[in-house]
């Protein structure tokens, strides 16, 4: 009981008015071009959850050896914004606990990464964000090498 608040009701008819029922299709297509421009570049990589349902807008992807948080730095100097863990536990420095529910190791956990796409984001995005991830990638791994055959 009590006055509706109008501004919220305003708020959620333009948020009505923005939807659009192909969303969910065209975030899925998103999604699918990034894991498959992925896999086309030859970095080594696995999708975390790939045989369950999962949301057309999120690609969480595994590269083994390299770190995630290490990668999630380097992608952001180029303006490019990911995370190591779920939305939900954003800020948390434990690796993400439903990698490790799946069965993840903690270093696999840690070397996670989550990409989220919206509506305003273009096939163009996702090629960009490839190239991003390809040159970070592979950058880390060298210097991953390095630093191993140093210790040797």
């Amino acid at each position: 009981a009590g006055t509706f608040s109008v501004p919220a009701a305003m708020g959620f008819a333009r948020a009505v008015e923005l939807w659009n029922r192909s969303t969910p299709e065209y975030l899925a297509a998103l999604r699918d071009r990034f894991e498959s421009e992925i896999f086309s570049a030859g970095i080594e990589v696995e999708i975390n959850g790939a045989s369950a349902n999962r949301l057309p807008n999120t690609s969480n992807l595994l590269f083994r050896g390299v770190s995630g948080e290490a990668l999630m730095i380097s992608l952001d100097m180029n303006g490019i914004a990911v995370s190591t863990g779920a939305a939900c536990s954003s800020g948390s420095v434990e690796p993400s606990h439903v990698l490790l529910a799946m069965g993840h190791t903690r270093n696999e956990a840690r070397s996670s990464l989550r990409f989220s796409f919206g509506r305003d984001n273009s096939a163009e995005d996702i090629l960009q964000l490839v190239a991003a991830l390809v040159r970070s990638v592979r950058k880390l791994q060298i210097t991953s090498d390095a630093e191993k055959h140093a210790l040797v």
